[in-house]
């Protein structure tokens, strides 16, 4: 396949003709039982020919590119299956996460302007309404439905790495996300990246069992553990979420020889007692990113093999990914390695400039060479002038703050972005504060992270009241207001403290001191004058 016309979808028809009868896609038991379908292997072959049957439906029935698509298929082979398809035929799709509720779907659907939604049947209700809501034409289907006709205007245009593949929404710092539109070069780019990325790392081709519990709706399952199983000819297993209790279990009946995880993970298993079976496995290596310093080498001693941690972001794709692959790995000190040649940083102070040796600042990056965005992402959609203020000066801005030691390692030390990080799951501010602040009671409210022993940081939400109220009152209020926001936000962004303070510290501007706001929820926290309100978090049935 010439590099100048090679897409995903012919990628995948490359591997599958090369490697036939091989598992592409594994389904547990317990995976299976959970959503309803067959446990078992599908292989490359038969996949190829669903995937060919469903690109031929697609086409009859006018898609093509310029056409997006939602897909809300949670971790189930169709949404990878749906996801070649469509990208055979040149149509971009919008991964949608499946906690998203009312407004955030309807923002959604707005602002990609899909023109249709692959749903599980559940939800398909809940996307109707949705897109009727913002008065969009869409076709809403299930999986095993033909696919909707569509009324376009459509002209041949030739695919390759720069036709787009996705757009994949991710949380900012202005309190909507933002839409990184990603071509078939930043996915192209993923798979061969971790196939030759090597050291402990190592796939091998045709060998390698990846197990990820980590959601299709983010990067790193759709980009690194989708192409780079299709890349290297391995078989990947998707688990529907983490479950602590089965994990081992589904970790030794997968066979997996690699598998992906957030730093929570390592921190509830940690959490069991010591067995004679934790070694039990044909793991070789874990990829994530967030296990916790004081944890890191007990689990590794514990499990026997190594957590290798990485930085990247949706933006940047595995064009700038670093990653600690290699010994030493400085294991304890948040590091995660350094760049290879192929990337550059720079590190800056608040004054622009350069850090010195273990000195913290923001994390600068781009692609060394003439092309500084090759893997990055394309641009933010419809908002040229984020995508303009993150390239400033000609480096991709970050906003993580980080230290390089003396030898040029690189130490993970906070972030700069007004965004809170739960369990994997990145919360903008604003987004929360937005929602809190339509409550009748409410007079103002901002919310800050404080730290989580399982979940890396909570949502804490300061607030002030319209109403005089009394303990109890207040104690009902915080209740209320939770229960407000799980019907507005996905479970995770609601808040899991909240706490009635007389005011928010605020600038001479009346704009929400950060800062002040961060160490003000921390004392709370820690004073225990809050309402502890985590059990309320749970992912709606």
């Amino acid at each position: 396949m010439s590099a100048s016309t090679e897409t995903i979808a012919s990628r995948f028809d490359t591997a599958a003709r090369r490697y036939g009868t091989r598992p592409f896609l594994r389904v547990l038991p317990e995976t299976a039982g959970i959503y309803g379908i067959a446990a078992g292997d599908l292989s490359y072959a038969a996949a190829r020919e669903r995937v060919d049957a469903r690109a031929a439906d697609y086409r009859a029935a006018g898609y093509g590119p310029g056409v997006r698509v939602g897909l809300l298929l949670l971790n189930r082979p169709d949404f990878v299956l749906q996801f070649l398809a469509l990208n055979a035929v040149g149509a971009s799709i919008v991964p949608i996460n499946p906690d998203l509720r009312a407004a955030e779907l309807e923002y959604l659907i707005d602002h990609s302007e899909m023109a249709a939604a692959v749903v599980v049947p559940e939800r398909i209700a809940d996307l109707q309404a949705a897109g009727t809501t913002v008065g969009a034409a869409l076709a809403v289907t299930g999986p095993a439905e033909a696919p909707a006709p569509l009324d376009l205007e459509r002209s041949e245009v030739a695919l390759g790495p720069e036709t787009e593949a996705a757009v994949l929404y991710t949380s900012g710092t202005t309190g909507k996300p933002k839409g990184c539109v990603l071509t078939n070069r930043y996915f192209l780019h993923a798979g061969d990246w971790y196939v030759g990325l090597g050291g402990l790392c190592d796939l091998g081709q045709g060998e390698a069992v990846m197990l990820t519990p980590l959601p299709l709706a983010h990067m790193n399952a759709l980009a690194c553990s989708v192409m780079g199983m299709i890349s290297a000819g391995g078989c990947l297993v998707m688990l529907d979420r983490f479950h602590p209790r089965s994990w081992w279990d589904s970790v030794r009946l997968s066979g997996a020889t690699c598998l992906h995880y957030l730093g929570v993970m390592p921190a509830i298993l940690m959490q069991a007692e010591p067995a004679d079976t934790n070694r039990d496995h044909t793991v070789r290596f874990g990829f994530g990113a967030g296990v916790g310093p004081q944890l890191h080498a007990a689990f590794e001693a514990r499990f026997g093999f190594p957590l290798i941690e990485s930085w990247a972001m949706t933006e940047v794709g595995v064009g700038g990914c670093i990653t600690a692959n290699r010994e030493p790995r400085k294991i304890g000190s948040s590091c995660f390695g350094k760049p290879g040649p192929e990337v550059e940083v720079r590190i800056v102070t608040e004054s622009g400039a350069g850090a010195g040796v273990d000195e913290p600042g923001e994390l600068l990056v781009r692609r060394a060479g003439p092309d500084p965005a090759y893997g990055f992402f394309r641009d933010y959609l419809k908002d040229a002038a984020a995508t303009a203020d993150v390239w400033r000066g000609g480096w991709f801005h970050t906003g993580d703050v980080v230290r390089a030691d003396a030898d040029g390692d690189l130490h993970f030390v906070d972030r700069k972005k007004n965004v809170i990080r739960r369990s994997g799951e990145n919360i903008a501010a604003l987004e929360v504060e937005e929602v809190l602040k339509q409550y009748a009671d409410i007079d103002a409210a901002a919310v800050a992270p404080v730290q989580d022993p399982i979940r890396g940081e909570e949502v804490f939400a300061c607030v002030t009241l319209k109403i005089e109220a009394d303990t109890a009152a207040r104690a009902e209020i915080a209740l209320a207001l939770q229960a407000w926001c799980l019907q507005r936000l996905a479970y995770y962004k609601a808040p899991g403290y909240i706490a009635f303070v007389e005011a928010l510290p605020l600038t001479s501007t009346n704009k929400v001191q950060r800062g002040e706001l961060k160490a003000l929820a921390q004392r709370l926290e820690a004073a225990g004058d809050c309402h502890d309100l985590r059990r309320g978090k749970r992912r709606a049935a």
